[in-house]
């Protein structure tokens, strides 16, 4: 069944439908669940109630651009409301320190380092730094979505580049004294 008959079935609320749908697009958009998410079991979490959305706004999609996108958005925004409602974007300070530069080495550190890091960062860095860098999201957009101000999202996202670059830092520096 192509894509386009999948998602007309899938708006008749065709079960079978909605269960293909979701062997398709579930492993692409686990990905993004995983990078907003604090943990494996929370992202599996929120695959399962971004779906359920999906579904139930299915009628929305008017098929102009891809479904997958699409679909990709919905998912983001269910979990960023999730974290609206636990306030975890509560302003503290609108100062932010200058950008920081994170260099990695990939024969150093590896993705699943990275993302293990990435996880570990308090929600409001976490989605700054994942909305900016891995999404392609501008801060002006970031701040509407979090309903904070630009200067926040900067803020948060210097915070979090200079986490990753300290925990990169002292992963490498243990690294090198291990060898020794």
């Amino acid at each position: 069944m192509n894509l386009e008959l999948l998602i007309h079935e899938c708006k008749s609320n065709n079960t079978k439908a909605q269960e293909q749908l979701f062997r398709l697009l579930s492993p692409k958009l686990f990905s993004v669940c995983i990078k907003y998410s604090k943990n494996y079991a929370e992202a599996q979490d929120n695959l399962q109630d971004g779906f359920l959305i999906i579904f139930e706004k299915i009628h929305q999609f008017d098929n102009k651009g891809s479904f997958e996108g699409w679909s990709k958005r919905v998912m983001i925004n269910n979990i960023l409301q999730k974290y609206r409602t636990q306030g975890v974007f509560e302003i503290v300070s609108e100062n932010y320190p200058d950008v920081v530069d994170v260099e990695v080495e990939e024969e150093t550190v590896s993705m699943e380092f990275l993302t293990k890091i990435i996880q570990e960062l308090p929600d409001k860095y976490r989605l700054a730094f994942n909305l900016y860098v891995l999404d392609n999201y501008s801060h002006k957009e970031i701040a509407a979505l979090l309903n904070i101000s630009e200067g926040t999202s900067k803020s948060n996202l210097s915070r979090a580049r200079a986490i990753l670059k300290e925990k990169i830092e002292n992963k490498a520096s243990n690294e090198m004294n291990a060898a020794k």
